[in-house]
């Protein structure tokens, strides 16, 4: 059994979890992201990046006054202050041009029954210095909750219940949908965008690989178990034979994307029985196989100008990979 890690140096930047579901298992887009005390991951093989202040949350206050969109994260309203009219937690350019760094943004959502899941995800970006993220709340009781907490907050006028949806169900689906249209919302800002799901725990900032292909269009994770590569390079996208996973992906706002995205959306508005996974796996296939020239890594795909890579699942790993995969190096 192969591990998921194939050298010292490409221990995983995040990890997936796999959930058991009726009548077979599925695989869970939940990755996880900082260390806890039993884990202890060694650097990623890309440069650090060299910033010159410790406190990236305050880069946002140096140039303009504090707004409830750019206060450092973790400090929470004034005791005493008003929530904000719900017309404020509207996602807009504005918002996210004072969240981004470096023409990235970082974007997660969720109901207010993945509170814990989202407030873990962000205290574990927040403890490598990313704090170019905004969390987009489907219900308005998480909303006011991660506005209390300090958590930077938009209304994504879900309306969505605020239990677990349950995987599978058909609100579950319809977050999936809610996924999409959000894609569609933030790219035409102009800023690259990574997308994640809230299950998820950063081991590694992704930021200085990701901006490695600055010409890939898109950067997707995958549910590939063996990894294709013996380093941290892309996977060898002519041997994947796992579906491309949404948990995680890099957008860049190419017109190519952008068209993507579009078609994407047309395509899961139109049946609200498709799974969103599998609509973009189908619109990627398209057209696929031509490599990009002096750029091996990167395939075109979806309409032959669409340049895609794929993480490599070494360091972009599973739960599966990461947890079952190692386990026979627990036993020697």
């Amino acid at each position: 059994m192969p591990s998921c890690c194939p050298a010292e140096s490409t221990k995983p930047a995040f990890i997936g979890i796999f959930g058991a579901i009726v009548g077979g298992f599925a695989v869970s887009a939940v990755f996880f992201l900082l260390s806890f005390s039993s884990i202890t991951a060694p650097a990623l093989p890309f440069p650090v990046v060299v910033t010159t202040t410790t406190n990236l949350s305050a880069l946002s206050t140096t140039a303009q006054p504090e707004t409830m969109y750019n206060r450092p994260i973790w400090r929470p309203p004034a005791r005493g202050s008003r929530m904000p009219s719900p017309r404020a937690f509207r996602l807009t350019r504005d918002m996210v041009r004072a969240r981004a760094r470096d023409g990235v943004i970082v974007v997660t959502f969720g109901n207010y029954a993945f509170m814990d899941f989202i407030l873990t995800w962000v205290r574990h970006l927040t403890g490598l210095g990313v704090d170019n993220l905004l969390v987009g709340a489907m219900d308005t009781k998480l909303l006011r909750q991660l506005y209390l907490t300090g958590v930077p907050v938009f209304d994504m006028g879900s309306r969505m219940v605020t239990e677990d949806v349950g995987w599978g169900s058909p609100t579950f689906h319809k977050m999936g949908r809610e996924k999409v249209l959000l894609i569609n919302e933030l790219l035409p800002f102009g800023y690259e965008l990574l997308m994640c799901d809230t299950d998820m725990v950063w081991l590694k900032n992704p930021l200085p690989y990701l901006a490695r292909y600055p010409s890939a269009d898109l950067l997707t994770s995958s549910d590939q178990v063996i990894p294709t590569v013996t380093d941290d390079s892309l996977e060898n996208w002519r041997e994947v034979t796992g579906a491309y996973n949404i948990g995680i992906f890099h957008w860049r706002p190419t017109e190519p994307a952008k068209r993507l995205a579009k078609d994407w959306k047309d395509l899961v508005i139109s049946d609200d029985k498709i799974w969103d996974q599998n609509a973009f796996n189908d619109l990627v296939h398209k057209v696929f196989g031509q490599p990009v020239q002096g750029e091996d890594e990167l395939v075109y795909s979806y309409d032959g100008k669409l340049k895609l890579g794929v993480l490599p699942a070494s360091i972009f790993c599973s739960g599966h990979t990461y947890f079952v995969q190692a386990c026979i190096s627990s036993f020697g």
